[in-house]
C-alpha cells in the first residue's frame, strides 16, 4: 500500500512579492523531501514541524507529516493528520490523495471496513485512480475472507460446545448407571445379610429346643 506524498518543485522565487516566512517554509519542506527519500523520517518530520511553524496552513506540510508519521509507524496520529486535512480543499486530486492514505492507514490497522470506506472516498474524486482502485478490491477480498474464518471459528465453537455437551451428558448416565449399579449392590448385600442373620435365629432357636427337649427326657428318666 503506497502511501500518496506531495513534493515540491524547486522554483526560482522572483520579485519582492514572497515573504521570508514563505520562504522559510519552502525551505524547510524541500528539506523534510530529501530526508524522506533518504528514509530518515524523524528527520523529514522536524522539518515538516519547522515549515508549519512559519505556515500553520501549508497543505504540503500537513501531508507530508502525515506520510512521515505513517512512515514512523506511528498511523494513528498519522490518519488523525490526513482526516485534518479533508475540510481544508476542494481539490479533487488532494481529497482522492488524502482518503488514499487514511484508507492506507486503515488498511494497516486492520479495520478494513474504515479502509474500504476511505478507499471508496477517493474514488470518487477520482475515478480513474487505479492504484486506489486495486487497493479497494484487496480490501474487500480480505474483508471478506476475515468474515469466512469467523463463520467457520463460530461454526467449530459450536460444534465444541455441542461435542462438550453431548460428553457431559454421557458423563451425567455413567455417574446414574453407577450409582444405580451401587445402589442395587448393597441392597443385595442387606438382603443376604439378612437372610443369613435368620438362618442363624432359626439354628439358636432349633438348638435351644432341642436342649430344652434333652433336658425333659432327663428329667422323666430320673423320676422312673
Amino acid at each position: 500500500m503506497q502511501m500518496r506524498y506531495f513534493f515540491m518543485l524547486l522554483i526560482i522565487l522572483v520579485g519582492m512579492g514572497f515573504s521570508l516566512s514563505a520562504q522559510n517554509e519552502r525551505r524547510f519542506i524541500r528539506g523534510g523531501n530529501d530526508f524522506f527519500e533518504d528514509e530518515k523520517y524523524v528527520e523529514s518530520e522536524v522539518e515538516y514541524r519547522k515549515a508549519l511553524e512559519k505556515k500553520p496552513e501549508s497543505f504540503e506540510g500537513l501531508f507530508n507529516l502525515g506520510d512521515a508519521l505513517f512512515k514512523q509507524e506511528k498511523t494513528d496520529k498519522a490518519i488523525e493528520q490526513f482526516q485534518s486535512l479533508t475540510g481544508s480543499t476542494k481539490d479533487k486530486q488532494q481529497l482522492s490523495d488524502i482518503y488514499h492514505n487514511i484508507g492506507n492507514g486503515f488498511f494497516a490497522k486492520q479495520e478494513l471496513e474504515k479502509s474500504i470506506e476511505a478507499y471508496k472516498e477517493a474514488l470518487r474524486n477520482d475515478p480513474m485512480d487505479d492504484e486506489t482502485r486495486y487497493n479497494l478490491i484487496v480490501a474487500q477480498k480480505m474483508l471478506q475472507q476475515q468474515k469466512e474464518e469467523q463463520e467457520q471459528e463460530q461454526e467449530q465453537e459450536q460444534q465444541q460446545e455441542q461435542e462438550q455437551q453431548q460428553q457431559e451428558q454421557q458423563q451425567q448416565q455413567q455417574q446414574q448407571q453407577q450409582q444405580q449399579q451401587e445402589g442395587q449392590g448393597i441392597s443385595k448385600e442387606n438382603s443376604e445379610r439378612i437372610l443369613q442373620s435368620l438362618e442363624e435365629d432359626e439354628k439358636e432357636l432349633q438348638e435351644k429346643l432341642r436342649k430344652a427337649k434333652q433336658s425333659q427326657q432327663r428329667q422323666i428318666e430320673k423320676n422312673w
